[in-house]
């Protein structure tokens, strides 16, 4: 398997984002962009606060559930592939898979319920890259279990999960214009500020969290042009971690009620969302 573990790259990783926050931070005052806003950045806290909590609480039993799976694996990948093809091909995959999840994410309403709240922030900064679902690790699930079904190692797919997350990371910021032929593979802070935009072309657009070719690929690619409006098409104009969490999963389940059939019921929780990005 493989030697380094999710606390070596947490312990990497976790001073380089605080130091990455102070430099933006520094930035935005001294060029006055006002980049951070007190209520706005408590709001993340809150939210990242729930979804470390259901992280932590399902992380054993969703790893345990991938080292089950993996010995029900298709293929044997470690006997045909060298190790390091074994985490290029997990990260290439981890990629594919957020990417399928991240587009039903905003196409599906129960999962963009859950989903909203990473796009309700009306800022764009590296702490909105914590404004993360509480119940984000939980409708992750069913599709990342395809990976160790598939025949990669869930110690790979674990330590490689993290290091592709403290990427995603990096898009979330206005101080880094673009990148050069990095544009063509990466979902790059350019690329990633088109995905928070609610400006009409930036909808529904770039999903990918390391690389952009899967938009590129499927059709969901959009360069950054003019202006992003960040924030929701409807915002939500509340800056409780609580409200915010909740009030798409209120909506949905009354306008459940509003229907008599089971099968309109069905519709409409796996139906496209009402109120979009």
């Amino acid at each position: 398997m493989t030697n380094l573990t999710v606390a070596e790259v947490y312990a990497i990783g976790v001073p380089i984002v605080l130091a990455m926050i102070l430099v933006e931070s520094i930035f935005s005052n001294l060029n006055k962009k006002s980049y951070y806003k007190q209520d706005d950045t408590l709001c993340t806290v809150g939210l990242l606060a729930g979804n470390m909590f259901m992280a932590f609480t399902i992380k054993g039993l969703t790893l345990a559930l991938h080292f089950y799976l993996y010995d029900f694996r298709i293929f044997d990948l470690h006997a045909y592939l060298p190790i390091w093809c074994m985490w290029l091909v997990t990260f290439i995959l981890i990629d594919l898979v957020f990417y399928i999840y991240h587009r039903m994410s905003h196409r599906v309403a129960f999962l963009w319920a859950v989903h909203l709240s990473h796009h309700s922030s009306e800022e764009m900064n590296f702490t909105v890259s914590f404004r993360q679902a509480w119940f984000g690790p939980i409708s992750k699930i069913p599709f990342f279990i395809t990976l160790p079904l598939i025949g990669l190692d869930p110690t790979i797919i674990a330590v490689a999960g993290v290091m592709s997350t403290l990427w995603g990371i990096v898009g979330h910021t206005q101080i880094v214009n673009k990148l050069g032929p990095l544009e063509y593979f990466f979902n790059t802070p350019s690329h990633h500020r088109v995905h928070h935009g609610s400006n009409a072309q930036y909808i529904d657009k770039n999903y990918g969290n390391l690389l952009i070719i899967w938009d590129r690929m499927f059709g969901t690619f959009e360069p950054e042009k003019e202006n992003v409006k960040f924030g929701l098409v409807k915002n939500v104009n509340t800056f409780n971690p609580i409200k915010v969490t909740f009030m798409t999963w209120s909506a949905l389940i009354n306008e459940m009620h509003q229907v008599s059939s089971f099968g309109k019921k069905l519709a409409i929780f796996f139906g496209p969302p009402n109120n979009q990005t």
